[in-house]
């Protein structure tokens, strides 16, 4: 059984690689000074370094769980969403509001992704 593992620190993996899936853990923006809608942009970008780093695209997501602090901040974190995603593939979703770890974090998403064979 290859089991992958990317970026691990003592307590997780940000990606786990097995059997062709990625699962990402919840990605934040390293910049929590941003508003949700800069910190969404950051969180996308830090996905799409992962998924080229295990050769799969936006396409290929398969879902994707998005929390965010203040519901409110919705249609922001949406309306980057919109402009990331591929229209023909988009992914299962689910937002909630949430408590996040930290109390500058905005948005927190994590992914589940089928890697091309």
């Amino acid at each position: 059984m290859c089991i992958q593992r990317i970026e691990m620190t003592e307590k997780l993996s940000r990606v786990v690689v097995h059997a062709n899936v990625a699962y990402f853990s919840g990605l934040t923006a390293a910049d929590r000074g941003q508003d949700t809608a800069g910190q969404t942009r950051q969180v996308l970008e830090r996905a799409d370094r992962f998924l080229n780093q295990i050769g799969a695209d936006r396409s290929t997501i398969l879902s994707a769980t998005i929390w965010l602090r203040d519901i409110a901040d919705f249609d922001r974190m949406n309306a980057v969403w919109m402009d990331w995603i591929v229209k023909e593939a988009p992914p299962a979703r689910a937002t909630v509001q949430a408590v996040l770890g930290l109390p500058d974090i905005a948005i927190e998403i994590q992914f589940t992704v089928a890697i091309p064979s």
